[in-house]
């Protein structure tokens, strides 16, 4: 089978679930941004922002490291065990420190009237770090239907838990619940937010559970040399992912604590909810990732890897493309999904899709570093990524607000993207097609800007000019790879 084809395949497999999962919070966006207001959004965006940096140190780069040495070891348990007995192990000591100073990390971070939501979330870390590695097993032995049934389980538990404690418990409630009964005493309806984070618990309670199976496995295969060697490749990787997740989200951090108090959550949630907007393209990252990852250590071996990862890299800039156009000419109909309160941010959507588009062409990059075991470059890069992102939002919230945020993030992506290509060039030099590229991305752009021209009042009109400028742009590329779509898609 073609490679490019099968990557395909693998990336529609292991995405789906994943895409699912992104489309959860996007479909649930419309849902959260009407029955939360701002603050109270702003105070959800803030805390998985939080979250984020923790599942990073949580994991501390095992995942990428297990696929790294289940690849080259002969005793393939002996990894699996011992990756997964020091998750284990760390978890326990993470959860244990969290219960014991749940109160004072409560107020460090401006909760101090909620401790809970620190108990929740420090299960839900330990369940969904723990989680990562049989994940990443299924992955190795490419069990792709049971890891899309896991991942959808966890999805449908989230869903279904999110309507029955935002939509049906409330309605309830407010219906027929007579006012001091045991069901309002039990389902309080003042503070909404803490239901979201009860439901992301339960699903990742039961996922873990249902990965039992998967987590049979003998403590006599733990091997501390292996596990040193495994963390000295990890090492950078988690440096790289800290950092990567500073640039990430580390802004919705700033924006809390450089902006006045009675502003800061509500500025933050409108930013948070436009951020969504640029779902689509991070799905299509997310997917490609999940499958990319075990298949650039695959293909490693081959005669003519490069010029498969070339080819990626090309069909990824136009695929991403073709997305970053669909999501703005038909942004006055998106941007419906979220409420009417947070649609003031509309103007920092096109720079998030355009810095989301410079971090997936960098993840495409970035296989250099992984495939040379050069993963200190990596830190090095995600290390400079950071400090262009707080020095530039620590520079610009105060003046531009959000904005500024938006700003930081595609001048950090960027400059990550240069990077990594001049040294990937120069340690694993690959001859990507920049002409074609070049061509693909700047065509998209242009047509973007071509439409903003025709400032029409009526939505129809501006809707009616961005579809013929997307056929005329579709149809210009369907020309261009007519013969190897038909070669890729034709061949076994």
């Amino acid at each position: 089978m073609n490679p490019l084809k099968k990557l395909a395949g693998q990336t529609a497999i292991y995405g789906l679930p994943s895409i699912l999962l992104r489309i959860l919070g996007y479909l649930l966006t419309p849902l959260y941004t009407r029955v939360l207001d701002t603050q109270e959004y702003g105070s959800y965006v803030y805390l998985y922002s939080v979250v984020a940096f923790m599942i990073v140190v949580l994991t501390y780069g095992m995942e990428t490291a297990f696929f790294r040495f289940y690849s080259k070891d002969e005793n393939n348990e002996k990894v699996y065990a011992t990756s997964l007995i020091s998750l284990l192990f760390t978890s326990a000591i993470f959860v244990v420190l969290m219960l014991i100073y749940t109160t004072p990390i409560a107020r460090a971070i401006g909760y101090e009237g909620r401790p809970d939501y620190i108990r929740y979330f420090c299960f839900i870390l330990a369940f969904d770090a723990i989680s990562a590695i049989p994940f990443a097993k299924l992955r190795a032995h490419n069990k792709a239907r049971r890891f899309a049934v896991l991942r959808m389980i966890n999805i449908v538990i989230n869903i279904a838990l999110n309507l029955v404690f935002l939509l049906l418990i409330p309605a309830i409630i407010s219906g027929n619940a007579p006012e001091g009964s045991w069901f309002v005493s039990l389902f309080p309806t003042q503070n909404l937010v803490q239901y979201i984070f009860i439901s992301n618990l339960v699903a990742s309670a039961v996922t873990l559970l249902l990965l039992i199976p998967e987590m049979k496995i003998s403590f006599h295969a733990f091997s501390p040399r292996l596990l040193g060697s495994m963390l000295k490749y990890a090492l950078p990787l988690l440096i790289a992912g800290f950092a990567g997740i500073i640039n990430e989200t580390f802004d919705r951090v700033l924006l809390k604590h450089l902006l006045p108090a009675d502003i800061a959550d509500s500025q933050v949630g409108i930013y948070g909810a436009c951020y969504k907007i640029s779902i689509l393209i991070t799905l299509f990252i997310q997917a490609y990732r999940y499958a990319a990852e075990p298949f650039f250590f695959s293909q490693a071996g081959q005669k003519d890897a490069k010029q498969i990862y070339s080819q990626m890299l090309t069909y990824f800039v136009l695929i991403i493309s073709i997305i970053f156009l669909v999501t703005m000419l038909y942004l006055d109909v998106i941007i419906l999904f979220i409420g009417k309160d947070f649609r003031e941010g509309r103007p920092v959507i096109s720079i998030l899709m355009l810095a989301n588009i410079c971090l997936g062409i960098f993840y495409n990059l970035s296989i250099w570093y992984k495939l040379t075991s050069q993963t200190l470059y990596g830190a090095l890069m995600a290390v400079i990524g950071a400090v262009i992102t707080v020095v530039l939002n620590l520079w610009m919230i105060p003046d531009y607000g959000y904005m500024g945020s938006a700003w930081a993030t595609l001048i950090c992506y960027f400059v990550m993207m240069v990077i990594s290509y001049r040294l990937g060039q120069k340690h694993f030099p690959i001859r990507y097609n920049l002409r074609k590229i070049a061509f693909y991305l700047g065509g998209a752009l242009v047509i973007y800007f071509v439409s903003t021209l025709f400032d029409s009042q009526q939505i129809s009109v501006r809707l009616l000019v961005g579809t013929a400028l997307l056929v005329l742009y579709l149809t210009v590329i369907t020309i261009l790879e007519y013969a190897n779509l038909k070669r890729i898609i034709s061949s076994r």
